[in-house]
């Protein structure tokens, strides 16, 4: 996947807004995948505000009480299902804020998901659960069980899994997690070499169709020595919603999008792209290319 990009400066994606708008003060880069021109797009609004028509939903009324079991309703993006268990992140969590603080916030939740009977899962809860992809975005009520009574990972000493009482899909986004990347595109390998040149453990640049038009995020992190940044990314200990919620504000629409966590063989760096459109040009290419 051919890109084409000028140089950009790094962009704080936990920074305050202040008066600048990040999509325009953002040294923009060309890309062009595959010769084709990749379709401007728009982004997934992720957190509590959003609010889709057509959502699905399972299990008793999301608006009833929980006790101290229970957490809920609660508005929760779905990050990675592995292992018989999905690892949600609270979206109702304070605001960070401004600052070079990333990880206040932003909570990963582990929740069963094999969804059968054994898990205390009804049948259309089981279903739901059973539908749920990297990158939705949904309102749930999660309780726990016992953990004297021997529940899931409470026999190895893990904490036991959540389990969901009832479950809302609010947005259908979509993340993707690709490790051993190869050949990685051109647009991240430029950002990380122009980083890297000036000292930066991180730069970013917004990239455009060949019409001009906007059509992603990209981001690119250095691995410093044993840090395993893709792994925290995918199990929410370093939270990816900073950035995602920073492209939506300045956008500003409620569209779903897809986000890509990509890291080279070498392991030199993590790119974090984000397509403005989740089934547009530019995401497809990028599925092609990768999965």
């Amino acid at each position: 996947m051919d890109e084409h990009d000028e140089e950009s400066a790094p962009v704080d994606p936990w920074a305050g807004d202040g008066d600048d708008d990040w999509v325009e003060t953002a040294d923009d880069a060309e890309t062009d995948t595959d010769g084709t021109a990749a379709d401007a797009g728009s982004s997934d609004a992720a957190g509590a505000q959003d609010v889709a028509d057509g959502s699905t939903g399972a299990g008793s009324d999301p608006a009833a009480s929980t006790d101290a079991d229970g957490l809920g309703p609660r508005c929760y993006r779905v990050l990675d299902r592995a292992d018989g268990s999905l690892v949600f992140v609270d979206l109702d969590t304070p605001e960070p804020g401004p600052g070079p603080e990333p990880d206040e916030g932003f909570e990963p939740v582990r929740v069963a998901a094999d969804g059968d009977a054994a898990d205390g899962y009804d049948e259309s809860v089981a279903d739901a659960v059973a539908e749920l992809e990297p990158g939705y975005v949904v309102t749930a009520t999660l309780r726990w069980p016992d953990s004297t009574a021997g529940g899931d990972g409470a026999a190895d000493g893990d904490s036991p899994l959540a389990r969901v009482e009832s479950l809302t899909v609010e947005r259908e986004s979509r993340y993707r997690f690709i490790d051993d990347a190869e050949p990685m595109f051109e647009a991240a390998r430029d950002a990380w070499r122009d980083a890297s040149a000036a000292g930066d453990g991180m730069g970013s640049r917004v990239t455009r169709d060949t019409d001009g038009e906007p059509n992603g995020a990209l981001y690119v992190f250095g691995e410093a020595g044993a840090r395993d940044l893709f792994g925290e990314f995918r199990s929410g200990t370093t939270p990816l919603e900073p950035l995602v919620e920073r492209v939506n504000d300045d956008l500003d629409d409620d569209d779903p999008r897809e986000v890509f966590v990509l890291r080279p063989p070498d392991g030199a760096f993590v790119a974090v792209y984000i397509a403005f459109e989740r089934d547009g040009l530019l995401a497809r290419t990028v599925r092609d290319t990768y999965l």
